[in-house]
């Protein structure tokens, strides 16, 4: 029997307009059967990040759900998981003034080949703050004017990992939480309109923390209309909010979305074990 909102064995509930929804119905932890992860990977492709609350995970679990989705690509900068090599650590201790991922940006897109996307388990959160937003790139894309489309479907930007990662780039605050600065050496061109591997749709690609310039061009030739597309991508309407609790676990898609982790929890424990799952080639 189909359910009132077209899927016969979960219930999405959209958290916006244009991006994010809650996926009830599904217990990630037991398996799930073909017919119930087709649909979940519409309303994802559907949704750009999907949530999914109150899921009890191990980390075997955590890593067999991933896999379902394609092969697992080690993160070279953050602190792994104890014992699971393929868990990354996304931390911020009470004592700790930064967390991680407090911009908008897009995982991996200083990769020749990025990825998917990032599956975000909540361990431990703070009473209050710590939400993450969303945004959709496929509204952004949408909304600019047809001239300036057509423009950017022409375009490629270079995007790095260095600035970011590599020495010299971040201070003590970050000791045990981000290492191997000497493996920042990654840097990419993609086109700055990419053509959705999976949906079709278009949308923007370039990001805050790890595009550098439009391919061509200098920086400083690059900046003014990088910094339009920076604060159009992040416009209200084409965002959601999602306030985490423990044993929440969000999926969202690297081709399509930006996010963002806001630090509003001073002396507060914010613990996440993260997953990011192997993309393909991006094309116009």
């Amino acid at each position: 029997m189909e359910s009132r909102n077209g899927y016969r064995t979960i219930e999405v509930k959209p958290l916006s307009g244009v991006v994010g929804a809650e996926i009830f119905g599904a217990d990630v932890a037991s398996e799930v059967d073909d017919e119930q992860f087709s649909e979940i990977r519409d309303a994802f492709h559907a949704h750009g990040v999907i949530f999914f609350r109150d899921q009890d995970l191990t980390p075997e679990q955590h890593i067999a759900f991933a896999r379902k989705w394609g092969d697992i690509n080690v993160n070279r900068f953050f602190q792994p998981v104890d014992g699971y090599p393929l868990i990354a650590e996304v931390r911020k201790e009470p004592h700790h003034e930064n967390n991680i991922g407090s911009g908008w940006h897009t995982d991996h897109s200083y990769d020749t080949v990025p990825a998917l996307g990032s599956l975000l388990y909540a361990r431990a959160v703070p009473e209050t703050g710590g939400d993450t937003l969303f945004a959709s790139m496929g509204a952004a894309f949408d909304a600019l004017s047809e001239g300036m489309k057509n423009m950017l479907r022409g375009m490629s930007a270079v995007h790095s990992s260095r600035h970011v990662f590599g020495p010299g780039s971040y201070g003590a605050d970050y000791a045990g939480r981000l290492g191997r600065q000497q493996a920042a050496t990654q840097d990419a061109v993609h086109p700055v309109i990419i053509r959705h591997p999976d949906t079709g749709r278009e949308c923007l690609y370039v990001n805050r923390d790890f595009t550098v310039r439009f391919d061509g061009w200098t920086g400083e030739e690059s900046a003014p209309l990088l910094h339009f597309l920076y604060r159009h991508g992040a416009r209200p309407e084409f965002t959601c909010r999602f306030r985490w609790r423990r044993g929440s676990l969000a999926l969202w898609d690297n081709r399509a979305t930006w996010h963002f982790a806001i630090n509003d929890y001073p002396g507060q424990r914010r613990y996440m074990h993260r997953i990011t799952i192997e993309g393909t080639p991006l094309g116009r």
